[in-house]
């Protein structure tokens, strides 16, 4: 044998050797990750297509990903905690983790409404390009810091643009709003109450029976596949756009904070990267479903699809800008979201004005979709 030939069986049986204690190193560290095992509450149904999609979605995939090191328990809303009582209990560390809207919060906290969804504000990719590549993520996370919520936030769901309501009655002017007993969430709902609406604030689960008994006249709730899954064609006829209180939603992923600690960056990794993809795959599931359900609203339901006329716009777009000037002096921390996240729009308005195809005229559409009706 020449000397050439025993270096390399020697190299060879070197990189042998290493690839041997590597892959052993390896699985001596992942037997020796301490296993974690993710209670989770649910604020949505899972049933409920592209609203309660995510915790199933990351509880299936989250064993496989972590090596058997993480396991997660997904409960439907109500059976551990009810969907208003998860950030209390999830900080507390009664639970693991929790699926909800920031928005819930906003009683005690303003500028949770702002992480999920922005009256006139960012559509899905904007959000997410504020979320990501801005300070979102990091102001979202500050919000909680200085809440004193011992939480560790991840967005876990976007939706696409929501419709802006159900009514049992046309609307025509902002005079028509006057006096409306309607169920709306979020910043929206303090631009209804400055043009006259008694708005409430029912719960996912009570919103169709409130609406069917009259207890509420008109109500804005979710997608239009979540919101035909909800029944609300049977009660009110006339579904109106755009959602201009909510052009992207984006729902929340709760963790204690202990629990995070306690983590490999392994497991860590894992509930990012579940988060995120999770995110991208509800979004395009959310954007895959909402033609045909207005199709079947309009051809088997009879529904009257509505699209908001300028002078409506404007009259919504005057009140959410009085109820800004009026939280930014009273929360020190909501005008500090405001004022990033309104920088961060001036420079992508440039990329929206210039980067994007016009959109098909709604009338074009409504013409067609009623001509084949």
């Amino acid at each position: 044998m020449t000397d050439k030939s025993k270096l390399f069986k020697c190299c060879a049986f070197l990189v042998v050797a290493l690839f041997i204690t590597l892959g052993s190193s390896a699985s001596v560290r992942a037997d020796e990750e301490k296993g974690i095992l993710i209670r989770a509450a649910c604020a949505y149904p899972g049933s409920l297509k592209g609203l309660g999609t995510a915790p199933k979605w990351i509880a299936d995939k989250i064993e496989i990903l972590s090596g058997g090191s993480l396991k997660m328990n997904v409960y439907e809303p109500g059976k551990l905690v009810k969907p208003m009582e998860i950030l209390n209990t999830v900080s507390a560390g009664k639970i693991q983790a929790g699926f909800a809207a920031s928005g819930y919060w906003a009683g005690t906290m303003p500028a949770a409404a702002f992480f999920t969804s922005i009256p006139f504000g960012p559509g899905p990719a904007e959000f997410l390009a504020w979320m990501y590549h801005g300070n979102g993520l990091k102001l979202y996370q500050e919000m909680y810091d200085k809440g004193g919520y011992n939480v560790k936030v991840f967005p876990c769901t976007l939706g696409p643009p929501e419709t802006a309501g159900w009514y049992r009655k046309e609307i025509k002017s902002p005079e028509d709003l006057k006096g409306l007993k309607m169920r709306f969430f979020g910043l929206g709902a303090s631009v209804m109450e400055k043009l006259g609406v008694n708005v409430t604030s029912s719960t996912p689960g009570g919103v169709f029976t409130a609406l069917e008994k009259n207890v509420i006249d008109a109500t804005e709730f979710s997608m239009p596949n979540v919101d035909a899954m909800a029944g609300f064609y049977k009660v009110a006829k006339y579904n109106y756009f755009p959602g201009w209180h909510q052009q992207s939603v984006i729902l929340e992923f709760l963790l204690n904070k202990d629990v995070w600690k306690k983590m490999s960056k392994r497991q860590k990794m894992c509930i990012e990267i579940l988060c995120q993809a999770a995110t991208a795959d509800i979004f395009a599931l959310g954007e895959s479903l909402q033609g045909e359900a207005l199709k079947e609203n309009v051809k088997k339901h009879g529904v009257e699809m509505r699209y908001w006329s300028d002078d409506m716009l404007e009259a919504f777009q005057r009140a959410w800008l009085e109820v800004v000037e009026e939280q930014c002096a009273k929360d020190a921390f909501f005008k500090k979201v405001w004022d990033d996240l309104s920088e961060f729009r001036e420079n992508y308005k440039i990329w929206s004005a210039y980067g994007f195809l016009p959109r098909p005229k709604p009338e074009d559409v409504m013409a067609e979709l009623y001509s084949n009706k």
